[in-house]
Order: structure tokens, then sequence, then C-alpha cells
């Protein structure tokens, strides 16, 4: 779990390095806070419903691991042999600025709904995380 809370937050600092805040805000925000929350709340819940912990191994580690190292080697390979840009190009617009205005203007409505969808995932978690009577 630790891992893929590593990894989302490492995909932010990749939006930051693009320039892209905004994008790195929600990668935080939605998927580094948000899912991370949402899985580990599962977790918690099976082991409630099941009665008994669950054990988190894997027999398999060893093979994943030469998998993984067999696919940085190409990663780096490939990132060796291949041209990169000297520098970024200059965006014309503040890209955050204008999301945040359509965001607050034209899709005022999409974006409250998502806000009391939200709202109601939260008070079912705390509902069914509630110690039973």
């Amino acid at each position: 779990m630790l891992w893929l809370a590593l990894a989302l937050t490492g995909t932010a600092g990749v939006f930051l390095l693009l320039d892209a805040e905004f994008l790195a805000a929600v990668q935080l925000l939605l998927y580094a806070g948000g899912i991370i929350t949402i899985v580990v709340f599962a977790i918690v819940v099976t082991e409630r419903l099941i009665g008994e912990r669950l054990t988190q191994t894997n027999m398999r580690i060893g093979g994943g691991a030469l998998i993984s190292l067999v696919l940085l080697g190409f990663i780096v390979n490939v990132l060796r042999k291949s041209p990169l840009p000297a520098a970024r190009p200059e965006m014309s617009v503040d890209l955050t600025r204008v999301l945040g205005e359509l965001v607050l203007t034209r899709y005022v409505l999409p974006f409250e709904l998502l806000a009391v969808l939200m709202l109601a995932g939260m008070l079912g978690a705390i509902y069914f995380a509630r110690p039973e009577d």
C-alpha cells in the first residue's frame, strides 16, 4: 500500500516537472489521498467482515523483482539512446488559472455535484466503519 502511495506521489512530481501544477494537485488530493484511503478502508472492512486478519504476503516476490529489474534496464536503455530536448517550450497561457476559471464558472454544477457525491461516499464510509452495537 505504501508503494502505491509513493508511486502516485511520484506521478504528481512528474506533473510538477512538466509545469502542470493543477494536475499535480489533483493527483495528490484525489489519487494519493482519496484512493489510498478508500483501499485502506476496504481492507479494514473486509477483515472485519471475515473476522480474521488477512495475510498480505506474496510468494512470487522473486519473479516480480526479476521482471521489475528487466523493465528498469529496458527503460534506462531507451532513455540513454533517445535524444531529449534541451529546453522546455514556453506556455502561452497559465493552464492552472484557465482550469480554475472554467471549474468555477462554466462547470460549476458538475463540480458541486461531485462534491455532494464525495460527501455521500464519506458518510457511507463513516456508517460502515462505526462499531456495531
